[in-house]
C-alpha cells in the first residue's frame, strides 16, 4: 500500500514541476524579460556543461563527507550522553550553542583556521548537520517505555545487551529523520564554506556568476544545490525504508 502510494505521488510531483517549468518559460518569452533578470528555464538547460557538473561534484563530495562525519561524531557523542547523564549535563549546552550559530558567522574563522581548500567546507558541512542527528539520537536512545527496561532488567542484560536489542532499535527510526534533515543541512553548509573562500564548487560559481549578471549560470548552480539535496533524501529515504523494515510492516 506504501509503495503504490509512492509510485502515484512521484508521477504528480513531476507534472506539477513541469507546469511550472511551462509557466516560468511562457511568462518569461511573452514578457520579454531580460535574461539577466530572469533567464527562461530553456536558457538555464542550455548552462548545464562540464564546468557544471565538476564543480557539482566537488560541492557533493564536501557535503557528503562533513554529512558522514558530522553522522558518527553525533551519534557516539548520544552514545556517551545516554551512558553518562553527567558528560550530558555538561555537553549538551555546547551542542545547542553549535545549532544556534549561524554557520555563515563560522565560515570565514574556518577558512583563516583551515584555509580555501577541501577541509573549511567539510567542517563547516559536519557543523551545520551535527546538531539535529545529536538531538534526534539523544531522544531515541532513550525513547523506550520503561517497562521494557524493567524487563531487561529483570532478565540480568548487561548494559551492552541493553544498547544493542533495545534502545539502538528504538533509535534507528529517530535516527534516520535527523539524517533526511542533516542530508540537505550539508549541502548548504558546504556552500555557505565555498561563498567565504574557494576556486571551485556551486559556492564559487553563484557569486562569481552573478557579479558577471550570468544569472542562468546562477540559476543552473542552484538546480544543482536543490537536486544534491534532494538525491541524498531520496537515498536515505531509501535505505531507511529497508532498515526500518518493521515501520513499513506497520505502514502498510
Amino acid at each position: 500500500m506504501n509503495h503504490t502510494h509512492n509510485v502515484k505521488k512521484f508521477p504528480v510531483s513531476l507534472v506539477f514541476i513541469a507546469v511550472v517549468l511551462l509557466i516560468w518559460e511562457g511568462s518569461v518569452r511573452f514578457f520579454s524579460i531580460p535574461a539577466y533578470l530572469l533567464p527562461a528555464p530553456s536558457t538555464i538547460l542550455g548552462d548545464i556543461n562540464l564546468t557544471l557538473f565538476h564543480n557539482f561534484f566537488v560541492t557533493l563530495i564536501e557535503a557528503v563527507a562533513g554529512f558522514a562525519i558530522a553522522a558518527i561524531i553525533a551519534f557516539s557523542t548520544a552514545l556517551l550522553f545516554v551512558r553518562s547523564p553527567l558528560a550530558e549535563r555538561a555537553l549538551f549546552p555546547v551542542a545547542i550553542t553549535l545549532k544556534t550559530t549561524p554557520i555563515v558567522a563560522i565560515a570565514p574563522l574556518l577558512v583563516l583556521w583551515l584555509g580555501t581548500g577541501w577541509w573549511s567546507k567539510i567542517v563547516a558541512a559536519v557543523l551545520i548537520s551535527f546538531s539535529p542527528v545529536l538531538v534526534n539520537a539523544v531522544k531515541g536512545l532513550k525513547a523506550a517505555d520503561a517497562e521494557y527496561f524493567e524487563l531487561f532488567q529483570s532478565l540480568n542484560a548487561s548494559r551492552s545487551q541493553e544498547f544493542q536489542k533495545l534502545r539502538i532499535p528504538f533509535c534507528i527510526p529517530y535516527l534516520f529523520s535527523a539524517l533526511k534533515i542533516s542530508s540537505s543541512l550539508a549541502i548548504i553548509g558546504a556552500i555557505v564554506g565555498e561563498f567565504v573562500g574557494a576556486t571551485q564548487g556551486l559556492g564559487y560559481v553563484i557569486p562569481v556568476s552573478s557579479a558577471h549578471l550570468d544569472t542562468d549560470k546562477v540559476f543552473a548552480a542552484i538546480f544543482a544545490a536543490a537536486f544534491s539535496g534532494i538525491a541524498l533524501f531520496q537515498i536515505i529515504s531509501w535505505v531507511e525504508r529497508r532498515v526500518v523494515f518493521w515501520q513499513r510492516s506497520e505502514e502498510d
